[in-house]
């Protein structure tokens, strides 16, 4: 792992980060004692959901599938300003 002063860290952390960002670390130190680390972090894997997880969990009211009034759609629409 290099080591990098805090003032080297300031000055260049873009360049620093794009680094890490290709996994590399770094230790930072102050007066030649570590004080922190630069690292990637560690990104858990997520796995997909399936497909109707929340199937029979929600309902939807026949309501909802009626066409909106004609002065709520005018308002989306920014008519009638």
């Amino acid at each position: 792992m290099k080591r990098i002063n805090v003032h080297e860290a300031k000055t260049h952390l873009s360049k620093y980060l794009e680094h890490v960002e290709r996994g590399e670390s770094f230790l930072v130190c102050r007066r030649n004692a570590p004080v922190a680390e630069l690292r990637p972090v560690r990104r858990e894997r997520t796995k997909a959901r399936p497909m109707g997880l929340a199937k029979g969990r929600l309902r939807v009211p026949p309501a909802f599938f009626k066409p909106l009034p004609r002065d709520l759609l005018d308002a989306f629409e920014g008519k009638g300003r």
